[in-house]
């Protein structure tokens, strides 16, 4: 059989696919018959940081601020998420389009592969990290094949993928109330142990602060930074502007201050000594130290649904980035990088969760703030007619390199903050100059 009816034939596939399961839209806005309701676009966003990850995140940073200041980072990071993740979601709203799209505005119709194709990749490596913590978390509790229950994991998430934005909204329906019910319980239980004046009180591993405002503020933005940045892959189907504000307010602050203030509360509680939120001291581990059979089949559950929702939000990331790149199916995209993802996973890739959050912090700010200047002060009409756009990969460049060097030279400070400032002025002051250069040149 010739190549061209094999094409012919998956193409065909994918096209009955879609009609069952419905048409993701990866190389056309979303028009407006096909958008769907608040309520599930709520889900989709609520379900996404309403995870154990946001928990373990709320660990480290009480372990390493105090809970006072690690509860001021929270709410002002979060606030700051709420702004950046809002305002790039109602482009995607407003226009209908996902993040490969109007990178394309932005970047170039060429060169909007080199930030899609970073982020989707980048997104592939938290899918990955996600699965791996997954893996290993089942494997050290219950004394289960590291290797074997990542893959299990990582098959799940895929087939949960591949049921496309649906997908999404009906784990999302499963994986928050179970986290709400058990996550408040294991903050009141642990908190039952000591008083709220100790809680409040708690100054730190074993008493010191060890963890700038800047670095905690970098944290908790880096956590979902990138998610944040492709926001329009979601928002694209809110069916109005204040459907989108609504969603993205039910993620920040709102979801992703609950799941961390449910490991912080739990570690300011506890107070143990060299805590390690990525072992027993996270709140699948206190569940499991009960030695409740239905408590720990129950904890089993929620573990596997719980990162299962951040998972699939992160693999239809990448597979929407990569199917627009290469001209393919979200569907078929997401088995294929599922599949690495499995394998990277496999190697322990979940190790490196805090140098992750640094690379986020540096690389990816610069792209959604240069975005967010193009689209609400510069081009607001614009269409991608270009091939390549020299000023955003300027200011991208000049950004990162800011952060870089605040993060080597000025550690106090905040990376992803410097990122985006820098590279939003700079990317600013640029195409200033160069519209008053072109007044200057044009003739009277």
């Amino acid at each position: 059989m010739s190549s061209q009816a094999n094409n012919g034939l998956v193409h065909q596939a994918e096209g009955q696919i879609d009609d069952l399961l419905g048409h993701e839209f990866e190389h056309e806005p979303v028009p407006m018959t096909a958008r769907r309701s608040a309520f599930s676009v709520t889900m989709v966003w609520l379900g996404f940081p309403m995870i154990i990850t946001g928990a373990m995140t709320g660990s480290l940073l009480v372990l390493g601020m105090g809970f006072k200041n690690a509860l001021v980072a929270m709410i002002i990071g979060n606030l700051i998420m709420f702004a950046y993740v809002g305002a790039l979601g109602l482009i995607g709203t407003r226009r209908g389009m996902n993040f490969a799209l109007i990178a394309s505005i932005v970047f170039g119709k060429k060169g909007y592969v080199l930030a899609s194709g970073l982020l989707s990749t980048l997104l592939l490596g938290w899918y990955a990290v996600q699965t791996g913590i997954t893996g290993a978390l089942i494997s050290s509790t219950y004394g289960l094949n590291y290797v074997a229950m990542t893959i299990v994991a990582g098959v799940l998430y895929i087939g949960i993928t591949f049921v496309g934005v649906k997908g999404l909204h009906y784990i999302g329906l499963a994986s928050v109330p179970l986290f709400v019910v058990l996550g408040l319980w294991v903050a009141a239980d642990a908190a039952s142990t000591t008083t709220s004046a100790a809680i409040f009180s708690y100054a730190g591993n074993n008493g010191v602060a060890s963890m700038s405002m800047g670095v905690g503020l970098t944290v908790v933005l880096a956590l979902f930074i990138d998610a944040g940045t492709v926001t329009a892959d979601f928002n694209r189907w809110a069916p109005s502007p204040r459907a989108s504000l609504f969603a993205t307010f039910s993620a920040f602050p709102f979801a992703n201050l609950v799941a961390m203030l449910v490991g912080g509360v739990m570690t300011a509680a506890l107070a143990v000594p060299n805590a390690n939120p990525f072992g027993v001291d996270n709140m699948f581990g206190f569940m499991n130290g009960k030695q409740l059979t239905w408590l720990s089949i129950l904890a089993f559950i929620f573990l596997y649904t719980n990162l299962g929702s951040v998972c699939s939000h992160c693999l239809y990331n990448a597979a929407t980035g990569w199917s627009r790149i290469l001209g393919t199916n979200m569907r078929l995209m997401a088995v294929i990088l599922g599949a690495i993802g499995i394998v990277v996973a496999a190697g322990n890739v979940w190790a490196f969760f805090i140098q992750w959050l640094s690379l986020l912090g540096i690389l990816v700010p610069p792209i959604g703030a240069i975005i967010l200047v193009d689209q609400y002060l510069l081009r607001t009409e614009a269409r991608a007619d270009t091939d390549w756009r020299a000023k955003p990969f300027i200011a991208w460049g000049i950004g990162s390199l800011c952060a870089f060097a605040v993060e080597n030279l000025m550690p106090g400070l905040s990376t992803a903050i410097s990122a985006a400032l820098v590279a939003g002025v700079v990317y600013g002051a640029i195409a200033r100059v160069e519209s008053s250069t072109e007044k200057v040149a044009r003739p009277a």
